[in-house]
């Protein structure tokens, strides 16, 4: 009896970490939150993480106004709509919204360190698959129970990074995008590289109480799009719709992390700061658009520090 109460008292955690992940994480948008140090996980370690952000793009809030939103409401309760500069606009704010968009975002991961100064892992953001390794360029390899040679409170570590993810990538459930939709029947999908430069300062021996951490990012992606409205028409002709289109842009960025904790728990706040130049995408009627923008990811993120056993 004891151990099974045991049991449920182990589990119960993890049950309400997951039921508040499936009710924070609205969309599949790929993490761009950098909650890593310069320290990459020692051989053998592992370490399992939630991280829980908000992804605010000044490019989709900058396309998504009142009029467009009633110009979306309008447009979905009408069995014809007449192409207008509305359409549009209409257009233009669903691909700001795919290409980064307004909206919670959270992610569950898991690393492992390989070798000792290479580690990989994996990340699921509820409909994003993210694999990434880091490359640990500077500072010791140890753990907090048996440091490297140097290890001390104030001890600089440095590495690079390679994050990959894949999606299929869709709108988030918000009603007036739920009508563009049904507009524009638009489909997408997109591919996103992240290479993130981190430094860092220890706090304790090895990172035994956390970190400090900064750095530099780089990020390209790939986006393939298409609409396929069936009532939108230029006076009485349907306007076609407009085959997959491939795009890809280039984003830069900065970040800077805190961790705090002790040996195998830490709490993770983070902020990075994206810009970006999307370039310009062909919309339906031979109409088009340019997109630029700045985003900020504020994050907050947990961490569980497992030691290697065998060692």
């Amino acid at each position: 009896m004891n151990t099974t109460l045991t049991l449920l008292f182990r589990r119960q955690p993890v049950a309400l970490l997951v039921a508040a992940s499936l009710l924070l994480a609205t969309s599949c948008t790929a993490p761009r939150a950098i909650v890593t140090t310069g320290k990459v996980t020692p051989q053998g370690e592992f370490r399992v993480g939630y991280n829980q952000g908000f992804n605010v793009a000044t490019s989709s809030l900058s396309k998504v106004g009142s009029a467009v939103k009633e110009a979306a409401s309008q447009a979905a309760s009408q069995e014809k709509v007449d192409y207008t500069e509305a359409t549009t606009k209409i257009q233009a704010a669903a691909l700001a919204y795919v290409l980064d968009p307004v909206q919670p975002t959270a992610d569950l991961s898991i690393r492992y360190g390989i070798i000792p100064r290479l580690d990989a892992g994996y990340k699921y953001a509820f409909g994003s698959h993210v694999f990434d390794t880091q490359l640990q360029l500077l500072g010791p390899t140890g753990s907090p129970e048996n440091p490297g040679a140097g290890a001390a409170s104030g001890t600089t570590y440095a590495s690079i990074g390679l994050q990959f993810a894949t999606q299929r990538a869709k709108l988030p459930s918000l009603p007036f995008l739920d009508d563009i939709n049904s507009v524009l029947n638009f489909r997408a999908t997109r591919n996103d590289l992240l290479v993130p430069l981190t430094f860092s300062q220890s706090f304790g021996p090895e990172e035994e109480i956390g970190a400090i951490s900064y750095g530099l990012v780089y990020g390209h992606s790939w986006v393939s799009y298409g609409f396929a409205p069936e009532k939108i028409f230029n006076g009485s002709v349907k306007v076609p719709e407009l085959t997959l289109q491939k795009r890809n842009f280039s984003s830069f960025g900065g970040f800077v992390n805190l961790k705090l904790g002790y040996r195998y728990v830490y709490v993770i706040p983070a902020i990075s700061v994206f810009y970006q130049n999307y370039g310009n995408y062909t919309l339906l009627n031979g109409a088009s658009t340019s997109l630029s923008g700045v985003t900020f990811v504020p994050s907050l993120g947990f961490q569980l520090r497992v030691p290697n056993l065998f060692k």
